[in-house]
């Protein structure tokens, strides 16, 4: 091939759009485009680069690249491979993506020993349907664009590269051709084929064929001045190999300089990915990484860099300074934040070098991680150009890629640590509750027996004695059960509960409770509406009891006296469902699933006594039941508390057992 190729394919049935440097391959695109769109299937675009497309000079490489950026906006799925045989490799990538038909230009008339792309393609891959499209009647006459002679990054011009060619291959005729008496031609022939060779190392394929043509010519007319019969044919045999030797020898060994170019380039990105993770991988901090990645973007494009973070809410936060001039840490605007952030909304770059915002001096990629995207890379290149190249773009989105899943990393460092220390903070905090209820709970338990006894001494206390004996056993009774509820939390949380799980009535389980709660009740009208007939439900008694009297409790102790308290159950939808209200001030309003976390409290300054356990003890043993609890407010006035359990098929009872039920609900009313 003579130009750069590339394809672009679809689907089963679609097309692959071939493509050249120039002005018709901007319809070949298109063509392709409306073919995969009648289709409805996707398409690819595929460069193909060897030695003889790279000969055609960067400015060549820079328009087929726009080309297939084109074909990428147009829908196009993208890639840039590598294959002498370009037909062969269109053919594989054909073949692996299921499709049939290649769109390509037209070529125009070459030599006649070029086979043409389309002839080599169709016996690459029989199969595969090839349309050629026309190029414009204004172009069919123009010549190939970019036909430039290959020649090394680091050499002279082309004038003076053939000069220098000469030169050489005229200071060999002046050291070899003396020597024409002593050796046989085709000896001093090897002295212009060395010579052939260097200039094609240093200089290139053109000025290795010109060094070729003045060593053949020296030789030729040499030759007679030394009495050698030119016109005999194995001088002139060795004189025709010469030229085709220094001809095969110039052009291999150009490909092979070019070959040996592009191992280099890509062992050079390949070892600088290879030292970009190995410095990612201990970084166990975000300035650790942002320093990282400044460096190895300026090491490797000679680009200054800035990541950007976004805040809780999704916006991203300005960039701090480097700390000098090294990190080369670039100002942004407010536009440019605008265009990162819109970069970072929509997970696709923006900048220099794409389709969105393509004068903007900065290239933004997002930072696509596993989980979520962690920010935005703000990237500066002194030359825009150098991003259309794929090596260096795909090299610029791998540090992108490696920068996001080390921020992703640190990220969840950062919760692990946090995570252990909330771990440690929650083992020490229960052994210590676990500590202290068990050392407390003694010595109040017989503080109140010694209160209750105090209150029934005889003969009676007086009533100013009486009243400091009932306040004396009111407290010591609220302090244990405060500490009650200290040991079962600490219970709970170590997993040191063990359900005695019963099939029960749930009536008798809410009549112990309300016998427990009396005291804590005093002054409030407690009303019962329970309907006959429940079914049994298997859950710990004396569990359950301690959530009902942790519900009265708090009824109790946020209710005014005289405010009216009702428990209420009924089954629904295979749940059991009970509930205690009261006609009290209610709950804060937003706070109602945050009152059943530990230590929290519906008012955090309150004279009400309590460390705000008991809803959270409640939850604890409901949800060990496998039911669930939640609170609201009602509609009137006063709170409601409200938890379900699952009612599950209870063993049959004996048919003597057996008692018709009514289905009416009982209503009772008791004053405390």
């Amino acid at each position: 091939m003579q130009s750069y190729e590339s394809t672009s394919s679809s689907g089963c049935g679609a097309a692959v759009a071939v493509l050249r440097a120039d002005a018709c391959d901007e319809r070949t695109v298109a063509f392709a485009a409306r073919l995969a769109a009648l289709a409805q299937a996707p398409w690819h675009a595929v460069l193909v680069e060897n030695a003889q497309t790279r000969r055609r000079g960067e400015a060549a490489r820079l328009r087929t690249l726009e080309l297939l950026r084109a074909a990428q906006a147009r829908g196009a799925v993208t890639a840039v491979l590598e294959g002498h045989d370009a037909a062969a490799v269109v053919a594989g990538y054909a073949r692996r993506h299921g499709c049939a038909t290649v769109v390509l230009a037209r070529e125009r008339a070459s030599a006649w020993w070029h086979t043409p792309f389309a002839r080599r393609l169709a016996r690459a891959a029989p199969g595969l349907d090839l349309v050629e499209v026309a190029a414009p009647p204004s172009d069919r006459a123009a010549p190939a664009a970019g036909h430039a002679p290959d020649a090394p990054a680091d050499t002279p011009p082309a004038p003076r590269r053939y000069l220098a060619a000469v030169g050489a291959s005229l200071g060999t005729a002046l050291v070899a051709l003396p020597l024409l008496p002593l050796l046989d031609v085709a000896n001093v022939g090897m002295l212009f084929l060395l010579t052939v060779v260097l200039v094609a190392i240093r200089l290139g394929r053109g000025p290795a064929i010109a060094a070729t043509l003045v060593g053949f010519c020296a030789l030729v007319l040499a030759a007679p001045r030394h009495r050698y019969d030119v016109s005999e044919f194995k001088y002139t045999v060795a004189l025709g190999v010469m030229l085709a030797v220094g001809w095969i020898t110039a052009r291999l060994t150009s490909d092979l300089r070019e070959q040996a170019q592009a191992a280099i380039g890509r062992e050079a990105r390949t070892r600088a990915l290879y030292e970009f993770a190995r410095a990612l991988s201990v970084a166990l901090q975000t300035e650790q990484v942002f320093e990282i990645t400044r460096r190895f973007l300026a090491r490797s494009f000679d680009a200054g860099a800035a990541i950007l973070l976004p805040d809780d809410a999704g916006r991203l936060l300005w960039p701090e300074p480097g700390a000098d001039a090294e990190a080369k840490a670039p100002v942004l605007s407010v536009l440019d934040m605008a265009a990162a952030q819109w970069a970072f909304d929509h997970a696709a770059p923006a900048g220099a070098g794409t389709a969105t915002l393509p004068s903007n001096p900065f290239l933004y990629l997002p930072l696509l991680a596993p989980m979520r995207s962690r920010g935005v890379l703000a990237v500066r290149v002194p030359d825009v150009a150098a991003l259309l190249v794929p090596e260096r773009r795909e090299l610029l989105d791998a540090f992108a890629a490696l920068a996001a899943i080390a921020l992703e990393r640190v990220h969840y460092v950062d919760v692990a640590q946090d995570a252990v220390v909330r771990m440690e903070g929650e083992r020490l905090r229960n052994s210590l509750l676990a500590a202290l209820s068990h050392d407390l709970r003694t010595p109040l338990t017989g503080l109140v027996g010694l209160s209750e006894s105090l209150t029934l001494s005889r003969p009676p206390l007086a009533a100013a004695q009486m009243e400091l004996a009932h306040a004396l056993r009111d407290e010591a009774r609220r302090m244990s059960t405060l500490v009650a509820n200290l040991l079962d939390m600490a219970r709970i949380q170590s997993g040191g509960v063990t359900l005695n799980l019963q099939w029960q009535v749930v009536e008798e389980t809410i009549g112990s409770a309300l016998r427990a709660c009396r005291w804590q009740l005093d002054g409030r009208t407690v009303e019962t509406r329970i309907p006959r007939g429940l079914p049994l439900v298997r859950f710990d008694a004396t569990l359950l009891e301690r959530v009902l009297c942790n519900l009265l409790e708090n009824a109790g102790k946020y209710t005014p006296p005289g405010a009216r308290v009702t428990i209420a159950a009924r089954a629904e939808d295979g749940r059991l469902l009970v509930a205690v209200c009261d006609d009290g001030p209610g709950l804060p309003a937003g706070r109602e699933d945050a009152l059943f976390e530990k230590f929290v409290r519906g008012r955090q300054e309150s004279p009400i006594a309590g460390v705000g356990l008991g809803l959270a003890i409640c939850r604890a043993i409901v949800e060990a039941h496998g039911g669930a609890m939640q609170a609201w407010n009602q509609p009137d006035a006063g709170a409601c508390f409200e938890f379900s359990l699952a009612l599950g098929e209870p063993p049959p009872l004996p048919e003597a057992d057996l008692e018709p039920h009514d289905t009416d609900t009982d209503t009772d009313k008791h004053e405390h």
